[in-house]
């Protein structure tokens, strides 16, 4: 075969994969249509049952006697259209007024009762979003679109943002979208008039990993709790660490990063340093062994270059464009399942630093800051009973810095009960129901809404892409009615914003001057270094001076025998001398000077008295006391 024909026969399957993919689309698109026209078809019998069921009004023109008893009919009113959806007119007029809020409000879309009806939209009070909300739904249910709406109109209505850009979608804040004729259809269904936009956004990262000005944490700032959740310990392992914590603190060892942590722990179970905390308890080295092995795995992670200065003023958050629209804030977070403690725990510390940092402002028009905690669950996994404490009282009590907080998560049940009853605004995206454990979540999260017209168990299940239940708290403080709302479409791009764009504007970022690049100042691991090392020092010098001490010592002692051994043979050879002295003296008798013969001399006194002998006794004697002269 030549190679035109394979060309063409190449050619002509990939035409015949193409038209398969497209029927196949169309199948599963007609699938879809089916399915729902099934479930309006289910839903139109079920209210006609409803109707049916309803008694009838009394007819007094059939009734002569309830006109002669006094009973006066009235006149019947004109016959109301039917309703296609599961609510009667009287619902969606309840809905229609539910809300119908006076001040600003997020458009959030429009009712749906079989069909979107444009004219009643469903709205979020912005004076309300700082009582919190929760944005729950199954995978690709939309939740992420329903968080970039959110985040649009916050940044509208200057109000600032912060969101975890998890998968790289948010990028698209910073993008104008893209029509189509699809997005404009749904679109003008529930009445919104779309126009491409895009949004002044930030671009964060976690201590430099991925792209983004890079947001650091100290040790000190993070503190032990929040610690201790990351790393997974265990009640006295906690309470262990905040005694490192609070030691550090008395001592001045300033604790910046993960290094810091490790020698301050390390010190405290020296040998030098163990007595530090004796008038405490003491801490045990099993204890702080355990504590060490896990602060190398949290390091591994990736926690090594998140802990450090310069740490990020969480006031830059807050931030509002020069033309009046609020800022948003996106962190990226690439592999966050692999590093899930790290995650949650480090939004943790920015919302509670917020907590700490802002100053009480009440209830105000609208919010300083909106802060979307995406993959919610994450915060909740393993955690212990002091930190959902903590969680649940920050939650609670921000709202009067002027914050308020949207949990993103799958399921209700991700969230704890004390956190739920903190939220004032639910959008809840279709839930799924496989499982015995996925039924009971479903009963458990229909029992948590307001009296409506719907059948939740079974509405939930059954929601399009897009749509949500959703409630939220109106102006006077009251859940508004249940709501069945195909959701608005964002106005930037649904798609990551292209790579350069994202470091063009990372690169352009006024933030990289104050937080681009690490600071490494003297801290407690350079201290305590310090401190050991001079420790060594002394001990080193201690040591040579007692060796020198000792070998001084010994050489006086042997000086001393050396001198004891001379002394005694000095002594020794002066009484040889002497002996030699007496007994030559000894043997020669004074002679008469008036004798004139002169006596004979003995052999020995000639030896003796001869200058060779005298010589030869000199040397002997110098040689022996050491009085020779050395030449």
């Amino acid at each position: 075969m030549s190679d035109n024909a394979v060309k063409q026969a190449q050619e002509a399957a990939a035409a015949a994969a193409a038209a398969a993919e497209a029927l196949q689309a169309q199948a599963q698109e007609a699938i879809r249509k089916a399915e729902e026209a099934a479930a309006l078809a289910q839903r139109a019998a079920k209210a006609a049952s409803r109707v049916e069921e309803r008694p009838a009004e009394p007819d007094a023109s059939r009734d002569p006697g309830a006109a002669q008893a006094g009973f006066e009919t009235a006149p019947s009113s004109p016959p109301q259209p039917a309703a296609s959806g599961p609510l009667d007119d009287a619902q969606v007029a309840a809905i229609r007024d539910g809300y119908a809020f006076e001040a600003a409000a997020l458009e959030m879309g429009a009712l749906v009762n079989g069909e979107a009806m444009p004219d009643v939209p469903v709205r979020i009070p912005l004076a309300m979003t700082n009582r919190h909300g929760l944005v729950a739904g199954a995978t690709g249910t939309g939740k992420t679109r329903t968080l970039q709406v959110l985040a649009e109109q916050f940044a509208a209505h200057g109000v600032a943002v912060f969101a975890a850009d998890i998968k790289g979608d948010l990028s698209g804040l910073a993008t104008p979208g893209a029509p189509s004729e699809k997005l404009l259809e749904r679109t003008e269904g529930i009445g919104q008039a779309w126009s491409a936009a895009s949004f002044p956004v930030e671009f964060f990262s976690l201590g430099g990993i991925g792209r983004g000005v890079p947001i650091r944490a100290t040790i000190a700032g993070f503190g032990p709790l929040l610690l201790s959740k990351a790393l997974g310990l265990n009640d006295t392992q906690e309470s262990s660490l905040a005694l490192v914590f609070h030691w550090a603190e008395d001592a001045g060892m300033a604790l910046l990063d993960l290094e810091d942590l490790r020698a301050v722990l390390q010190y405290l179970v020296s040998d030098e340093g163990k007595a530090e905390l004796e008038h405490l308890g003491g801490l045990s080295k099993a204890t702080v062994g355990v504590i060490l092995r896990e602060l190398v795995a949290f390091a591994e992670a990736g926690a090594d270059v998140f802990f450090g200065e310069p740490e990020i003023d969480t006031a830059e958050f807050l931030r509002v464009a020069s033309d009046g629209r609020g800022i948003v804030s996106l962190l990226e977070v690439p592999g966050v399942a692999d590093r899930p403690a790290l995650y949650s725990t480090f939004l943790m510390w920015l919302l509670a630093d917020l907590f700490n940092d802002l100053p009480e402002v009440g209830d105000l028009d609208q919010p300083k800051l909106v802060f979307f905690f995406d993959e919610a669950h994450l915060l909740f996994t393993d955690a212990s009973k002091d930190f959902l404490a903590q969680v649940v009282q920050t939650v609670r009590l921000i709202r009067s810095k002027g914050v308020g907080v949207f949990f993103v998560t799958q399921t209700p049940k991700d969230v704890p009960g004390d956190v739920l009853a903190q939220l004032g605004s639910r959008v809840q995206h279709q839930l799924r129901a496989f499982t015995p454990d996925d039924a009971k979540a479903l009963r458990a999260t229909v029992s948590t809404y307001p009296h409506s017209g719907y059948d939740l168990e079974e509405t939930l299940t059954i929601l399009g892409t897009g749509e949500a239940i959703v409630t939220v708290m109106n102006e006077k403080g009251a859940p508004s009615p249940v709501a069945w709302t195909r959701l608005r479409a964002p106005q930037a791009s649904m798609s990551p914003s292209p790579d350069a764009a994202i470091d063009a504007a990372v690169a352009a970022s006024a933030l990289q001057a104050t937080y681009g690049a690490p600071i490494d100042r003297e801290s407690a691991h350079e201290l305590l270094t310090a401190k050991m090392n001079a420790a060594a020092a002394a001990a080193a010098a201690a040591e040579e001076a007692e060796a020198r001490a000792k070998a001084d010592a010994e050489f006086a002692k042997q000086q001393a025998a050396i001198e004891k051994q001379r002394e005694k043979e000095r002594k020794a050879a002066q009484a040889e001398y002497d002996r030699l002295m007496k007994r030559t003296s000894g043997s020669s008798r004074p002679r008469s000077r008036s004798s004139s013969s002169r006596r004979e001399k003995s052999p020995l006194e000639e030896v003796l008295g001869s200058r060779t002998t005298q010589k030869v006794l000199t040397g002997v004697l110098e040689g022996i006391f050491g009085t020779r002269r050395r030449r």
